[in-house]
């Protein structure tokens, strides 16, 4: 087996490993699969931590993962899929990072490895035993990768700053709502 052989079996070996989870977790968002909530349960979660409206933020949230966790699975439009998978990830990590890091405590160490699988999936690309190899690379540019990243982290910094807010405003109008 040569070194790109390898390098390919591994590549195939993590997309498909981080796309399988990423998938999972989007249909039980958005179908309730897997022991999932669908949208109305998870839609409900999100108000709850801050992500409204809830059923568009689980919808979003759903749809990234497993789409962007199938795509990745495929490797198809791999810099496009690992970078929704990335930006939902950030923002399920942003929920967990106030109980630290590990993931047995609610940490973020899980949703932080899932969105860092994705990242390097985007950025390597899918190797040669992929759709975007089949398809010549047209969904799989070089310039696609800086492209896809960027949107996703000014629309991830977007919706986790709001959040952040909502969440911010919220506890100060609680410590007023004692002060009276």
């Amino acid at each position: 087996m040569t070194a790109y052989d390898r390098r390919d079996l591994g590549l195939l070996l993590l997309r498909l490993a981080t796309g399988g989870v990423l998938a999972a977790h989007g249909a039980q968002k958005l179908l309730g699969w897997f022991g999932g909530h669908g949208i109305e349960g998870t839609g409900h979660f999100m108000e709850s931590v801050g992500y409204k409206p809830g059923k568009a933020s689980a919808t979003a949230a759903g749809l990234a993962e497993a789409g962007g966790g199938t795509l990745l699975a495929l490797g198809l439009a791999t810099p496009a899929a690992g970078a929704a998978a990335a930006g939902a990830m950030a923002g399920a990590a942003t929920v967990h990072v106030p109980n630290g890091f590990f993931a047995q405590e609610g940490g973020y160490e899980y949703a932080a490895s899932l969105g860092i699988a994705a990242t390097g999936l985007a950025i390597t690309g899918p190797g040669r035993l992929s759709l975007d190899h089949a398809f010549k690379h047209v969904f799989d540019r070089g310039w696609m990768v800086p492209a896809a990243l960027g949107v996703t982290a000014a629309a991830t910094a977007l919706v986790v700053g709001a959040r952040t807010k909502r969440m911010r405003q919220e506890k100060e109008g609680e410590q007023e709502a004692l002060f009276e």
